[in-house]
């Protein structure tokens, strides 16, 4: 059995699922995971919570690119041309999640969680979002301090939390 680190502070992602729950289920929407560094931590924080199959649709970890080809339709060719952890393979993996889906929205991540794989360019840390909806793709880079654990639970966190304030956004009150 599994016990928490206790030298390392709890992470804020599960309240963070309950808030995107909240809204998911006020406008009747699934929500369709895309994750490669995150390695599904992102569909398991959300699936941790009681209720989650009314509103959580599936999830993909896509770690290799081979499977961001295979599952989510992600050309071969921009994964090359711009790499792994780039904002054009985050949104086509945001985009790819929604249409091979029943989702009304997605979130996709791919970055470099560490401690290794790191470069000049694209230090241990950098982590590309975007979620998607059937009328737009957003997406933005951030840069997450800590170990691979941090990078990876921050990662999860930023992405359930900036999801809600999309749809909150898109919605009237």
């Amino acid at each position: 059995m599994a016990t928490m680190n206790p030298w390392r502070p709890a992470t804020l992602a599960p309240a963070a699922a309950a808030r995107l729950a909240d809204e998911l289920l006020a406008n009747h929407w699934l929500l369709c995971t895309a994750e490669s560094c995150t390695g599904g931590l992102i569909a398991a924080t959300c699936t941790d919570l009681a209720g989650s199959s009314h509103w959580f649709e599936r999830g993909f970890v896509t770690y290799s690119n081979a499977a961001k080809i295979e599952l989510l339709g992600v050309e071969a060719q921009l994964i090359e041309q711009h790499g792994a952890v780039s904002e054009a393979v985050a949104r086509a993996m945001a985009a790819g999640a929604l249409a091979h889906s029943r989702a009304q929205v997605t979130i996709a991540v791919t970055g470099v969680a560490g401690p290794s794989g790191g470069t000049a360019e694209k230090p241990v840390g950098t982590v590309w979002l975007a979620w998607a909806t059937p009328d737009s793709v957003t997406s933005e880079l951030q840069h997450f301090s800590g170990d691979r654990a941090d990078v990876r639970q921050a990662t999860a966190q930023h992405a359930l939390n900036r999801l809600t304030e999309l749809i909150q956004r898109k919605t009237p009150s």
